[in-house]
């Protein structure tokens, strides 16, 4: 028993509204569709390495010493220094003192008397005493300011900075790796066109299967109708003794068969249907008229196309896809190479930091600008990038040699191609040729065994020459279509 699908409202589709309604269903379009969006993200990010960059960076640091400019002795010291000085000048003073009482001696001896002597001698050795301890307490303080001032804190550390670079020349990097992601672009968009060419011919290869099935079972029934008309016919001569129970036998194998057929037939054309409906996006079970199923001649012969080779070649979206990698992997070279040159960059920004030593040591922010050139130069990597610059060399080869091995094989695909055109159309006339004298047999074979002077084996051979020649008119038909998709497809230009 053979499958049956439900039936439904039908509508009628043409080969053209099968396309788009497989375009628009196809996922893999759709990520084709997403991967020229990428390719054209990364194109724009490209370009942006022509231009400056500026960042900002922002630290902050807790380090568990300050730093320290002057040493524990000397923090020490520095409060002392007073007292230092003072002490070293002890000998000094005792040699004043004597002075003085030899000076308060000889006023005695000029007349003075001695107890003004004594009390303007003591007066001068307060004041002298007095001065010192001012000049030791004067300078123990300017030696404890001195330790203050250097007394950092810089355990809590706070830094930032505005920086920009503007390259100036990085080997020829940059140009290349703008240059691959125009090409990678151009990859997803040729991508694009060999997925939708590929959709399409796998559309049309669906739609024309429906049509050759649809018209094989009308075929089908018509020919089991005709030999059930003539099991009929012999059944009613076996009962009147003109035929044999034999020649009954044999039509009802034919019956059987054609019934068969049918039933397989059948078969195929709800599972093809099926696949037709998935490619399109409908759902497995809805039941769809193909404007071609309702034409009783699909296709009609051709001119065959001229035979262009080279426009295939400029077609081709996988030749362009292959020429593509060529010349992204040239500039891969590139990039490579750009390891072996100079790059130099302009540089500026403003930084601040917290404490800053720009006017001493103070515990706010204070920054500066500044602006250079930076210049990279290398000088020894053992070899590396020359060869990377080799292999990358070698995989541009390989892509060239494998390109002109595909369009060997593009050139014998079009010859192919037109051939089978050429032989389909051929084909098709000897078929429109033989459905007439099989139509001409099967109504003299008729005729015969209605008078008598033909067996009914004869008029089952006329039957099935007819079939054949009917079945066979359809496949030349079908083969027509397919092989002018096929030109297409090899040509690049099925859209």
């Amino acid at each position: 028993m053979g499958l049956a699908l439900p039936m439904s409202a039908q509508r009628v589709l043409s080969l053209d509204s099968c396309r788009q309604m497989a375009l628009r269903n196809n996922k893999q379009l759709g990520v084709s569709k997403l991967k020229q969006d990428v390719a054209a993200n990364l194109r724009k990010s490209a370009r942006t390495k022509y231009l400056p960059h500026v960042n900002a960076v922002g630290t902050y640091q807790y380090t568990s010493k300050p730093v320290s400019l002057l040493s524990d002795a000397q923090k020490e010291a520095f409060p002392q220094l007073g007292t230092t000085m003072v002490g070293s000048m002890q000998p000094s003073l005792a040699g004043f003192e004597a002075s003085l009482t030899q000076l308060g001696t000889a006023f005695v001896k000029l007349g003075i008397p001695a107890q003004e002597v004594q009390q303007m001698m003591a007066g001068l050795q307060t004041n002298m005493n007095g001065t010192m301890e001012g000049i030791q307490a004067s300078l123990n303080a300017l030696g404890q300011q001195i330790v203050d001032a250097f007394d950092t804190d810089t355990r809590n550390l706070f830094a930032g900075s505005i920086m920009l670079t503007q390259p100036l020349f990085m080997g020829g990097s940059i140009i290349a790796m703008n240059k691959m992601a125009d090409l990678s672009e151009d990859l997803a968009e040729n991508s694009m066109n060999a997925r939708r060419q590929a959709t399409i011919y796998k559309i049309d290869q669906a739609y024309w299967q429906v049509v050759s099935l649809y018209h094989k079972k009308k075929l089908a029934e018509s020919y089991l109708d005709l030999v059930k008309k003539f099991d009929t016919d012999v059944h009613k001569m076996i009962d009147e003794g003109v035929a044999t129970k034999s020649d009954g036998l044999s039509v009802d194998v034919k019956v059987n068969e054609a019934e068969m057929t049918l039933t397989k037939v059948n078969d195929g054309l709800v599972l093809s249907r099926m696949l037709l409906n998935q490619l399109c996006g409908l759902p497995l079970d809805e039941l769809v008229t193909l404007a071609d199923e309702m034409t009783d001649n699909i296709a009609v012969v051709e001119l065959t196309p001229e035979l262009n080779v080279e426009a295939a070649i400029d077609n081709r979206p996988e030749l362009k896809m292959m020429q593509n990698s060529i010349d992204m992997s040239k500039q891969t070279t590139n990039i490579l190479k750009a390891g072996n040159l100079p790059q130099v960059a302009l540089m500026g920004g403003y930084s601040v930091s917290n404490p800053n030593v720009f006017n001493g040591f103070q515990k706010k922010f204070g920054g500066f600008w500044n602006v250079g050139v930076m210049v990279r130069v290398p000088l020894w990597n053992w070899g590396d990038v020359m060869y990377k610059v080799r292999a990358s060399k070698g995989a541009t080869s390989i892509a060239n040699l494998e390109l002109a091995e595909a369009r060997e094989l593009v050139e014998l695909q079009v010859n192919q191609s037109t051939f089978r055109v050429d032989e389909a159309n051929k084909k098709l006339t000897m078929a429109q040729a033989n459905i007439q004298r099989a139509d001409e047999n099967l109504r003299m074979a008729n005729l015969g065994f209605s008078e008598g002077v033909i067996t009914p084996a004869t008029v089952m051979e006329a039957q099935t020459a007819w079939l054949q020649a009917q079945s066979q008119k359809i496949d030349a038909e079908i083969d027509v279509k397919l092989s002018q998709v096929d030109l297409q497809k090899a040509l690049g230009t099925l859209e």
